[in-house]
């Protein structure tokens, strides 16, 4: 039986860094509930997204690594996933694996995970990717409360498809949810896109140009999308792949075309 060939842009070179009980668990959570190839530390899944057959090759390493280790996998990934942990008010591997990556011109999403904890904050997360030198954090999902009142995870992007119901569902946190849409809109558009004053304008965005605008900004390193995790309250890793698919580029995007064989 022969060899089904890989279209290169479908292939998606992607190393998770972060404390090692977090990237664990989320690792073991995308190998445990969809089909994939190798062992270890480093594996591929398949998905679809937008009709379209994707390969992922998700490779792990721990942020307590040797910096010269950490700087190595940075480099050769076409794309990075920082793992950060809500409830810790101190990350300086963090600030280290965001700052490589920029040195690298490498694409970086972040995850916040540890939502759930009663110290969590996920404001500071926020700031905390913000004040490190690079990319500017686009906050593509937020909490649905926090701590003890944390019910999962609002998906800004297609929010406005979700009305009238999810502003019933969500209660309060809607009209959080709305101010930083506006956030993201006033960072990712153009000025002439839509007045951020302006609900409708708002809504007649598509959220496939709001998600073209951030792929973009994401590829050239301007910018770092900010995803939840949205455990324990759901196992659902459909929006960590679709984002991996959708903002980190191929190695056909990348500056340095030995990623793919170096991976």
């Amino acid at each position: 039986m022969g060899t089904k060939a890989i279209e290169p842009q479908s292939i998606r070179n992607v190393t998770i860094i972060g404390d090692p009980d977090e990237t664990t668990r989320v690792v073991h959570g995308l190998f445990r509930r969809f089909a994939k190839t190798g062992s270890g530390t480093a594996a591929t899944v398949h998905w679809v997204t937008g009709h379209i057959d994707h390969t992922i090759r998700i490779a792990e390493l721990s942020s307590h690594a040797p910096i010269a280790a950490l700087e190595r996998s940075i480099r050769v990934a076409d794309g990075v996933i920082a793992v950060v942990n809500a409830a810790k008010k101190s990350a300086p591997r963090l600030e280290t694996i965001l700052r490589v990556a920029d040195d690298h011109q490498v694409a970086r999403l972040c995850l916040v995970t540890g939502l759930d904890h009663p110290a969590a904050d996920f404001d500071r997360c926020v700031r905390t990717i913000a004040d490190t030198h690079g990319a500017v954090p686009l906050t593509l999902q937020i909490p649905h409360g926090l701590g003890t009142e944390f019910e999962g995870v609002i998906d800004l992007v297609p929010m406005w498809a979700l009305e009238p119901m999810a502003v019933e569902f969500y209660g309060s946190h809607w009209k959080v949810a709305e101010q930083w849409y506006r956030n993201l809109v006033d960072t990712v558009m153009e000025q002439d896109a839509a007045d951020s004053d302006d609900i409708l304008g708002l809504r007649e965005i598509p959220p496939e140009q709001l998600r073209d605008r951030v792929r973009c900004l994401t590829r050239i390193g301007d910018a770092a999308p900010v995803l939840c995790d949205a455990a324990p309250r759901s196992d659902d890793i459909a929006p960590l792949l679709d984002a991996i698919v959708r903002y980190l580029p191929s190695p056909m995007h990348v500056c340095q075309p030995e990623h793919a064989l170096d991976y």
